[in-house]
């Protein structure tokens, strides 16, 4: 093979591939698109909302925008629930909208082909399986590659609006 077919080659594979955050809930590595984040922030008092499901802690105000914090591990019943120093919030911008996920601990940054994602199995998840983009495998760890924008957008927000027009009422 030739210098520039190997070079082009290269670029190809490089283009196919995409940036995941990788992050950790309970005993499981999940990862969600690294486009989708904002920033990564500790995890600070919350202003509850009336009415809103126990996953939903409540809002914060992030330099004069509102965000409704999300706690996955509540969410998906795995993982131990204790909010102190160590407790991170990935801050996700969906559909120009500021939303924060509270998860045990942010990992690293990957790296993932399309030729390396596995299609998501229907069971065996703390999740429906519709929210996957699949599953994927790092030095031999199982990594569940979350459709952030897809799960966000489903009830999650739904819920986080009817309890903020509850309060409001």
């Amino acid at each position: 093979m030739s210098a520039s077919a190997q070079v082009s080659e290269q670029q190809t594979e490089n283009e196919n591939k995409r940036e995941f955050l990788t992050f950790v809930l309970g005993d499981e590595n999940y990862a969600l698109d690294i486009m989708t984040v904002k920033e990564i922030r500790g995890y600070e008092q919350v202003t509850k909302i009336a009415n809103a499901p126990d996953y939903i802690k409540g809002v914060i105000n992030l330099r004069g925008d509102i965000v409704p914090i999300i706690d996955l591990r509540i969410k998906f019943n795995v993982g131990e629930v204790t909010y102190n120093e160590f407790t991170i919030v990935i801050m996700l911008v969906i559909e120009d909208r500021i939303v924060g996920i509270v998860v045990d601990e942010v990992s690293d940054v990957i790296k993932v082909g399309d030729s390396e994602i596995k299609s998501p199995p229907e069971f065996g998840v703390a999740f429906d399986s519709a929210y996957l983009h699949g599953l994927t495998s790092i030095k031999e760890q199982m990594i569940i590659l979350i459709n952030i924008q897809k799960l966000i957008k489903s009830n999650d927000l739904a819920l986080y609006d009817a309890a903020t027009e509850v309060e409001q009422a």
